[in-house]
């Protein structure tokens, strides 16, 4: 049995989920931090000094805090906004590989034909002497 959970949790997609995760939290701490020591405070001053964690009102005895669900979705917004970003860039990143790629096994293609026509000629070329 511990032979097969080794097997299992070394496998390579386990480590890499297990990096992708690790890395994620990483930058959602980050990004949870330019939200609300940086962002926050800036759209605070741009609409009047107003501070969205402080916003609740009192139903019955229950205080609801709206505004730091405001502040919640907020953050999600630039968090998926900041990964569609990175994603964004890496797409275009690799796209840019392979077509550069794409392009210089094109460019091998035709030196390989080239070399192939070359062959051909100097054939022609001999079967034409031999005779």
């Amino acid at each position: 049995m511990w032979s097969e959970f080794k097997s299992f949790a070394m496998r390579g997609n386990i480590v890499d989920l297990a990096i992708g995760v690790i890395i994620g939290g990483a930058f959602g701490k980050i990004v949870t931090s330019l939200v609300n020591d940086i962002i926050m405070p800036i759209i605070g001053l741009l609409l009047g000094g107003l501070d969205f964690s402080g916003l609740s009102f009192t139903f019955g005895d229950a205080q609801v805090k709206y505004g730091i669900f405001i502040q919640t979705i907020v953050n999600f917004l630039i968090i998926s906004f900041s990964i569609f970003l990175v994603i964004r860039t890496l797409n275009k990143l690799r796209r840019k590989k392979e077509a550069e790629e794409e392009e210089e096994a094109e460019e091998a293609s035709d030196a390989q034909e080239e070399l192939l026509k070359e062959i051909r000629d100097l054939l022609k070329q001999q079967t034409k002497s031999a005779e």
